[in-house]
């Protein structure tokens, strides 16, 4: 008998619902493609969590493979703590059904004696993070898809820390999780072990960041930005408009009809704010009131984008990496602390910029794999540091270590106030932009992701990066490529030489090749969509304002190349 027959038999089992069965007959019998994608497998508890299409079936989000996580979760928790008092704080985003399913995620907790604490209504991610430290809790969880379309939902689980689960324990948790059978999950409520939390734990939040923000930043009586903001129908809606009318920010304009949280996202071109589109509504209110600055927020309020001025006085998308090349920058020009006891953190995917800032400011940089949980280790990993933040090219930043996950909400207030202080000196977001091109040196990164679906998509994807790994190429742009990086293999091979040297991080199903003129490219499968991504960035240098088009017309120009080599 094969998975699909096997899967499909269980769950019109007297395990589950009637309601479920129901639907499980009805998809087989009426769209036999999407039911064949739904019980082929069963969805992935990966090292970031789980994250999925909702549907029925062992490969879609519902309340049962929810369930299996969180019994799995339970049962290590208790293994762990070995019956002393355990709690979990849970929250959820604006995704369809997040309510309902943070009921359920609250039944088999409660049902297995452990203490919740559920927040009243929908919160952004960093909150969760921020409250499991504050709360002291032993676990966070909260559910969210990220940017992810309106039919994706997801599963992300902090520990005690408040940092997204990391080696070992997420494998630990990954085996405990396997385990399970759907018989064994509890879905009986025991109501004498639910707290329901209202607004106090986001005014200790916003104290928090507030304080931390002002800490870090120049004094200055005017705030005089005119600010355009929109939470993309997502959770920040409430949060960052607060935060920033409490820092004195007056001149605050709203995409009104993308203010109301909503799963369907009625009213945006793109929920993710990696996408241009997903602020062009906010940029076009902006146009007409002379605004500043648009700052966007994905659905969970985790990451954050941006749009300001350029030379031209026509408002610009402003991508991951230059953002946080600007606030790294920024941040540590005010870093009042010792440098050398001081360091910054980015990905090995994010711009090399950050390494050059590291490199010419004297502080340390610590590079980790993709996905924001490394960064947030690192504050524990180096605690006799200081840590000053940490960003990626995915629209992640971190300052300040309450938060022990990229947070929208506290960055977004930092961007406020650097282009604040910036306009007060003549000056701009964009202005500070090319000054750290000619500082650093100018490098130009572009992301390509190329969706490939079902089972037969995510063979497209590993027999791409095999075909890297096996045949690599030989140049970039014609010049020669000089290190090879294998995550898999944990292996960077010097081309000249023929030396191979350890990389001293996780395995990961990650390529990178370098050339000799810095040119880099890189190749990796997300992790929580059926995607392939590929990294490219190239360099050169910039030394007068007046040479950044000529410039970046010929940096343009090598990416375009590389565009054409790989995808």
């Amino acid at each position: 008998m094969n998975s699909v027959s096997k899967n499909f038999d269980e769950w019109c089992s007297n395990i589950f619902d009637d309601n479920t069965i129901s639907k499980v007959k009805s998809l087989k019998l009426n769209n036999p493609d999407d039911f064949q994608d739904s019980f082929y497998r069963n969805l992935e508890f990966g090292t970031g969590g789980m994250r999925g299409i909702m549907g029925v079936g062992p490969n879609r989000v519902n309340k049962y493979t929810f369930g299996k996580t969180t019994q799995g979760i339970c049962n290590f928790l208790k293994s762990k703590y070995n019956n002393k008092e355990i709690s979990v704080v849970i929250g959820h985003d604006c995704r369809n059904n997040g309510t309902e399913l943070q009921e359920i995620v609250c039944d088999i907790f409660s049902a297995n004696g452990i203490k919740i604490y559920k927040f009243d209504s929908l919160r952004p991610t960093p909150l969760i993070s921020f409250a499991v430290r504050e709360l002291n809790c032993n676990c966070g969880i909260v559910l969210t898809a990220s940017h992810n379309p309106p039919e994706y939902n997801g599963y992300k689980v902090y520990w005690e820390d408040g940092g997204q689960i990391v080696p070992p324990i997420d494998k630990k948790l990954m085996l405990e999780i396997e385990n399970i059978k759907y018989s064994d999950i509890k879905f009986d409520r025991n109501f004498n072990h639910i707290q329901l939390l209202d607004g106090t734990i986001d005014e200790i939040f916003l104290k928090k960041s507030l304080s931390f923000t002002k800490s870090i930043s120049k004094k200055t009586n005017s705030k005089n930005l005119r600010i355009v903001f929109t939470p993309l129908h997502g959770t920040s809606y409430k949060l960052l408009p607060e935060i920033l009318k409490k820092s004195d920010y007056k001149d605050l304009k709203f995409v009104v009809n993308q203010m109301n949280p909503d799963g369907n996202f009625s009213n945006v071109n793109s929920s993710n704010p990696e996408d241009p589109k997903s602020l062009s509504e906010a940029i076009e209110i902006a146009k007409k009131n002379n605004s500043d600055l648009v700052i966007g927020t994905d659905p969970d309020a985790d990451r954050f984008g941006i749009a300001v001025k350029n030379f031209n006085n026509d408002f610009e998308h402003i991508n991951g990496n230059q953002t946080m090349v600007v606030m790294t920058d920024y941040l540590i020009s005010n870093y009042k602390g010792r440098m050398d006891n001081a360091f910054i953190a980015s990905t090995v995917v994010s711009t090399p910029m950050m390494s050059k800032i590291a490199e010419k400011n004297n502080v340390k940089i610590m590079l980790s794999l993709t996905g924001f949980k490394w960064i947030g280790k690192m504050i524990e990993d180096f605690e006799d540091l200081n840590f000053i933040c940490g960003g990626e090219e995915s629209f992640g930043f971190l300052s300040g270590d309450f938060v022990r996950d990229k947070d929208a909400i506290t960055s977004g207030l930092i961007i406020a106030e650097i282009c604040n202080e910036l306009k007060n000196s003549g000056s701009s977001f964009f202005d500070r932009l090319i000054d750290c091109y000619m500082k650093y040196g100018f490098y130009m990164e572009k992301l390509i992701t190329k969706t490939e679906k079902g089972i037969k998509g995510k063979m497209k994807i590993k027999d791409k990066i095999n075909g890297l790994r096996e045949n690599p190429p030989s140049n970039l742009n014609k010049s020669d490529i000089v290190l090879i990086y294998d995550y898999d293999k944990s292996l960077v091979k010097d081309i000249r030489t023929g030396k191979l040297s350890k990389i001293d991080l996780p395995k990961s199903n990650l390529m990178i090749f370098e050339s000799s003129d810095g040119t880099r490219v890189a190749v990796r499968p997300s992790g929580t969509e059926p995607k392939i991504k590929f990294y490219f960035s190239v360099n050169t240098t910039l030394k007068s304002k007046e040479d950044f088009f000529t410039k970046q017309e010929y940096l343009n120009k090598k990416i375009n190349l590389l565009i054409k080599q790989f995808v």
